[in-house]
This record gives C-alpha cells, structure tokens and sequence, in this order.
C-alpha cells in the first residue's frame, strides 16, 4: 500500500527562523517576524476565529514586534504583508481544514495579549515554543465525552422544540452515538462531507431503530417519529455562521462569504442525508404533540433544558467547564427570554431571536473582564440552541419532497432568524466595544 502523500504540506516552521538565535524579538529579520505573525494568524483560523479575531491578533503580534502588517484573511488561508519601513516580507498561508477549539482560542488571545510585554525578552524561537506547546494541546474530551455532550445538547434541544420524553430519550441515543462516529472520523481526518453524512445517518438510524423498538415493546404511537430530526441537530453549524455573519458586517466580505458558504455545506449535506433516511423508513417532519403545562413550570423547565443545551454545545466546541458553565447561564437566560416573548407577546420570531442575542452579546461584554474569557467563546456557544435547524431541516425535506412552496416557507423563516441572530451580536458589539463600532 502506497503511504499517504499530504495534499496540504506541512510547514516545518524551524526553517524559516534561526533556532540558534537568542536575540531579542524585537531585533529579529523581518522574515522571522513576518513567520511568527503569520503562524498566530493560521493557528487563530484553525481554531475557528473569523476575520475580525485573527487580523485583530495578527495586529497585536505585529505591533510588539514593531512592524506593520496588512492581511487579506478566508476561512483556509490568510495573504498577508509586513513591513519595517525598510523593506517588505509577502506570505500566503493555508490549512487543510477548520473547526472550533474555544480553549485554544483563549490560549491564542492570551498569547497575543502578552506579546508586547515579553517581546523585548523572548526570542522569535521562544515564541515558536510557546506556540507549539498551544498547538500540541489535546483536547478536554475525547469520543466519549463528545458524544454525551451531543446527546445531552440534543435531548434538551428536544424539549425545546416541543418534543416529549419519549422524543428526547431516542434524540439523545441518537446524537449521542452520531456524534460518537463523527469524532473517530474526524480522528482519522476522513474529509468534511464523509464525517458529516456519516454521523448524520448512524443518528438518524439509532433514533429511528429505538423509536421503532418502543412502538413494538410498549405501544408507543408512531407520531413520535418526528423526532428523529432532532438527533442529527448536534451538525449544525452555529459558529461559521455567526462568525460569518460577524465577518461580512465588518466588510471582510472573502470571510464572510466564505464562512457562510462553508456552513451552507455541512446544512445540506446534513440535511440531504437525514432526508434519505426518511425516505426508507417513510419518516416525515410532523409537529410535536402539544403539552399544556403551567406557563411557571414550562418557563421552570425551559431553563432547565436551555442551560444543559448550551452547556452540552459548548463542550463540543472543547470549551472548559467554567466556560462552558458561564455559556450556559447566559444562554438560559437569553433563550427563555426568546421563547417567552413569541409565546407571550407574540412578536415575530426572528424579531425575538434579535433581543435575545444582543441580551446574550450585552451580558458577556458585562462580565468580560470578571471571567477573562474571550467574548466569542461565550456568546455563539449561548445563542447556538436558537439556530433554527429544524426549519433547515424542514425546508430541504419539502423540497425534496418537490413541494417547493413550504419549502421556501420554512428555510425564509430560518435565513430571517439566523440573519437577525447574527445582527444581535453585531448590535451588541457596536454598543460595547469601541474598537468594533469605529470603522479603522
């Protein structure tokens, strides 16, 4: 068997700096400089930050080093320019794939906000060490861990969408056991389309297999089929879309475009698959039976769930637990609010998805520098439950199924949310951070 030649190649980054060297950085070639600038920036994408973060760090690094920096920055790959007043260094820089480390993004930021103080005492390798050992880190939680993650985000989501016990103990096998697989996959660096189809269907198939063993052995009636579209939610994916949204208010429109893109694809191919399984089993989206609680206890419960949602999402995104705590309170808050507000009030859904993320953007600016965490690992995991999924999911099936106007129906009503979800985030930031509301 012929080994495995990278399409991507590795940068071995102790070639472009002078590992004997002990000089300050400060004082190091430009080159070297402009390969510390650009390994910060690579890794802040790798990581999941969009164009605002990365350039925001890449700024931060370059100004203690002395230098300018000016980038052109995607979802892969960053073209960036420094100068020194005296001559200039061009580098374009890619990487295989993305995803969402929020721990190692907390690491990065600290990074770059240290680097004024230490770069007159640390050497450009001493940088590079500090940044291999943020590389290296392993992950909190392994297979295991991640799939009871899912499975707990995607039972409480259940419950949020309507569904009953019955729906929320098949969800949770389900996206327990799909998010299970798509960790191994992605252990193996099986390519984005093969680990999300994947995943999908093993979900789709536990739920429908333990929803079909409870309407043999206890009776149960088969409206709770609809649930099954629950348990492939844990694909869903808040953070590109959030970020992208973020990006394009800030015109880096090749991020935005990008991320938003990047998003759309792991939605279809989720959704083209939970279709298909739908189609065998002759599965469709119905409604949830309605329970008629006390508006107290629904509210009581609805706190519950929306808290043990955001905290299981979180966990995916490898946050810690404090962070993945402090993600939980917020986002409990800001989406009971939402709910309640639709029931309550009646005010259009996305109008409310709107007030609950500027709520969620407003309390993490609040508590920012009480927690030391930074505000894009604790606002998109808070307001990652209120991404409609469930009306993607919807939209696609109608269409699919060649009844175009429902489908249009459904995937209009979720493009509003997300949009108004985004422009929460971004109202919030405009309102609390100088830095975001000035145009510079």
């Amino acid at each position: 068997m012929s080994k495995l030649r990278k399409q991507h190649m590795t940068i071995t980054w102790d070639n472009l700096i002078d590992v004997a060297s002990h000089e300050s950085a400060k004082i190091a070639p430009l080159h070297e400089k402009s390969a510390l600038v650009g390994r910060m920036g690579l890794m802040m994408l790798s990581v999941g930050a969009g164009a605002w973060r990365v350039r925001a760090a890449m700024n931060k690094v370059s100004r203690a080093l002395g230098i300018t920096c000016n980038a052109d920055i995607g979802l892969l790959s960053i073209e960036y320019t420094c100068f020194d007043g005296a001559e200039t260094y061009t580098n374009a820089l890619s990487i295989n794939t993305t995803g969402v480390n929020t721990d190692k993004l907390n690491y990065l930021r600290t990074f770059a906000d240290n680097c004024a103080q230490n770069a007159e005492r640390f050497s450009i390798k001493q940088f590079f060490e500090l940044l291999d050992e943020i590389e290296h880190l392993v992950g909190h939680y392994g297979a295991i861990k991640l799939g009871f993650a899912a499975a707990t985000a995607c039972a409480a989501f259940t419950f949020l969408l309507g569904g009953g016990p019955t729906e929320m103990i098949c969800a949770f096998f389900g996206a327990g056991m799909g998010n299970f697989v798509r960790k191994k996959l992605l252990e193996k660096h099986i390519t984005l389309f093969a680990n999300v189809s994947l995943g999908v269907a093993v979900a789709c198939l536990v739920y429908i297999c333990f929803i079909k063993a409870a309407e043999a052995l206890f009776g149960v009636s088969d409206i709770h089929q609809a649930g099954y579209i629950c348990a492939m939610l844990f694909v869903i994916p808040g953070f590109p879309l959030i970020t992208g949204g973020i990006d394009l208010a800030k015109l880096d429109l090749r991020s935005g475009i990008e991320r938003i893109l990047y998003a759309l694809l792991i939605i279809s191919v989720a959704t083209i698959t939970g279709w298909l399984c739908a189609l065998v089993f002759h599965f469709s989206p119905a409604d949830f039976p309605r329970f008629d609680f006390n508006p107290c206890i629904m509210a009581l419960f609805r706190l519950v769930t929306s808290f043990f949602a955001v905290y299981g999402f979180s966990l995916m995104f490898n946050s810690t637990v404090p962070m993945a705590v402090t993600a939980g309170l917020i986002g409990m808050i800001a989406n009971v609010m939402r709910l309640e507000l639709i029931d309550f009030t009646g005010i259009p859904a996305a109008l409310a998805a709107f007030l609950a993320a500027l709520l969620s953007g407003l309390c993490a600016s609040a508590i920012k520098k009480y927690i030391g965490y930074p505000r894009l690992t604790i606002t998109v995991p808070s307001i990652v439950i209120m991404v409609p999924g469930l009306y993607m999911y919807k939209g696609i099936y109608y269409f699919a199924t060649e009844n175009v106007t429902t489908g249009a129906l459904w995937l209009a009503k979720a493009v509003m949310i997300v949009c108004s979800l985004c422009l929460g985030l971004i109202a919030a930031r405009i309102i609390t951070d100088r830095n975001f509301r000035i145009c510079s």
